[in-house]
């Protein structure tokens, strides 16, 4: 995969085929851009895991003709990779003002801020990296300074969408330009890479606006203390939640460290500029408590965010009870629903009320719905359409919506090479693809063998035996086992299994009992077989010899 290509080709390694990790890349004539280097969740599918990345192991390899990393918008699923995958890419980053914000904060915390170049691109600006003309194009979404990004290369010109819908009025930036769109169209777009995240949804779009205007009307009716959760990242919600705050009389706290960092970065970049600071824990006690309004992190359900630590009542600073409302401003990321439905039930369970959109207009999405991706589809007309960004039932879903409009669909995954030209766009290759978790400051193959003995732990438990010798290979005592989560040590049944154990030791030929590595692989067997017979489950064994 390393000789020079003359051709225009598309490469995604995540976010096509499920929600998150954006990651992809085009190459031209040899040369490869990165556009986007995000982050995605696990879900229930996957407990041993929390965060996930691509695994950039393809582009690494040949970094050396990586020109750059584009970045459309700041959130995680876009941007949130960067500071763990960099060290494989080390290429300059190209972004606007508020994502490259965002950015530097990550960097400056993975001590690498001295080390990347990143490049200030201005909302609607044309730019080359190499030999890729490429131009921003701004676009609603629920982040300021959100682009899609059109590539103009000799083989013909490709639509990177990004993020984006078609708000009629937005609450932070400007509407999507629909004549730029359509002039796009009429210049000739070989492709439309485009968002598949919300087009199976056949409703009409909604609009921020209509979300401000519910939540002031919400709040002022609502007695007693209120609590909105919504992705931190969402600085048109978080205004929309303050503003209507403000037309209540009520001051805004703000709970967890994401909204704090958030707050700093819309402020510093001009956004927010109408809303007074937000209160924090740290000088809360300073306003009147039964008329606050929070807003809190951990609309997901995430295991330590704020909100799930409240209703665990085990936050240092707030409780939640009788008389507080709960709002979920926010959508429920597919694999997620459990936590939150356990922070829900615990929140209930001390009496706080929960609100969520199915009782009331507290949400609308920041992605585009079918009737918009339709709209887009009218207005640029490409020759293909390929989608991205979604599971399969997302991807089939718009490749529908693009021979509704003309357009003939490409379908991929993650891995496969599409080459657009020369000649007829089609499937040439595939590269290897994955993903890795980020285990604290680490980042592990999901088919390592820590995360596959974590999953044999998770599911059939861990068992540490320890016993002493001496040099003829005599017990000095009986062995010591520790089995958490599948035996009660004090249990009739495990003190069986404790003498079990050693008389099997005893019995086992001295040539074997005389030898450190022998006699640790047998007695790593003999408990292996007789825990499976006793449990019905393969747990995983480790042994600890002392010889004295």
């Amino acid at each position: 995969m390393n000789e020079t290509v003359n051709d225009f080709a598309f490469l995604p390694l995540g976010g096509t085929g499920e929600i998150g990790m954006n990651f992809n890349l085009y190459r031209l004539n040899g040369s490869w851009l990165a556009i986007d280097c995000g982050i995605g969740f696990s879900g229930n599918d996957m407990p041993e895991a929390d965060i996930l990345v691509p695994d950039p192991e393809f582009i690494a390899r040949q970094k050396d003709k990586l020109l750059a990393l584009v970045i459309t918008h700041a959130h995680e699923d876009h941007i949130g990779a960067v500071a763990y995958l960099w060290p494989d890419l080390e290429c300059p980053v190209y972004a606007t003002a508020f994502a490259a914000s965002i950015l530097r904060r990550k960097l400056r915390e993975a001590g690498l801020l001295n080390e990347v170049t990143i490049h200030l691109i201005r909302m609607g600006d044309r730019f080359n990296i190499g030999e890729f003309d490429l131009e921003f194009i701004p676009v609603t979404h629920s982040i300021p300074e959100a682009q899609s990004v059109v590539i103009r290369t000799p083989y013909g010109n490709v639509l990177h969408t990004g993020d984006w819908k078609l708000d009629p009025e937005p609450v932070i930036g400007d509407r999507t330009n629909l004549e730029k769109f359509a002039a796009l169209g009429r210049e000739g777009i070989l492709a439309m890479v485009c968002d598949s995240t919300n087009v199976i949804v056949k409703r009409p779009p909604g609009s921020e606006a209509e979300v401000r205007r519910s939540l002031t009307k919400i709040i002022a009716e609502i007695q007693g203390r209120v609590a909105v959760t919504c992705f931190a990242s969402n600085v048109s919600r978080v205004e929309s939640i303050a503003f209507a705050a403000k037309q209540a009389g009520r001051p805004v706290v703000i709970i967890g460290r994401s909204l704090r960092n958030l707050e700093t970065t819309a402020r510093e970049n001009g956004y927010l500029a109408d809303i007074p600071p937000f209160f924090t824990e740290q000088n809360m006690n300073d306003i009147e408590q039964e008329n606050i309004v929070f807003i809190v992190t951990g609309s997901q359900g995430e295991e330590r965010s704020a909100l799930t630590r409240i209703s665990q009542d085990v936050h240092q600073h707030i409780s939640f009870g009788t008389g507080d409302t709960v709002i979920y401003s926010s959508r429920t990321i597919p694999g997620n629903e459990l936590a939150i439905m356990r922070v829900q039930d615990n929140l209930a369970r001390r009496g706080a009320r929960v609100i969520t959109s199915r009782d009331h207009l507290v949400h609308v999405s920041g992605h585009a719905s079918y009737e918009e991706v339709s709209q887009m589809y009218k207005l640029v007309q490409p020759k293909y359409g390929v989608p991205v960004h979604g599971e399969w039932i997302h991807l089939s879903a718009q490749a529908e919506v693009a021979k509704e409009n003309g357009a003939e669909p490409i379908l991929l995954e993650d891995g496969d090479i599409l080459r657009f030209g020369p000649g007829e766009p089609k499937i040439v290759a595939g590269a290897p693809y994955g993903r890795l978790v980020i285990d604290g400051n680490r980042l592990l193959s999901i088919e390592g063998d820590v995360l596959a003995a974590r999953r044999r732990m998770l599911y059939n438990g861990v068992v540490v035996a320890s016993f002493a010798v001496n040099q003829q290979g005599e017990l000095l005592s009986d062995p010591n086992i520790s089995a958490p989560g599948l035996f009660d040590q004090y249990d009739e049944e495990f003190d069986d299994v404790v003498d079990e154990f050693a008389e099997a030791l005893e019995r086992l030929p001295k040539e074997v009992r005389v030898r450190d590595e022998e006699l640790e692989d047998n007695a790593k067997s003999i408990l292996r077989r007789m825990l499976g017979r006793k449990l019905k489950k393969k747990p995983l064994v480790d042994i600890h010899l002392l010889r004295l």
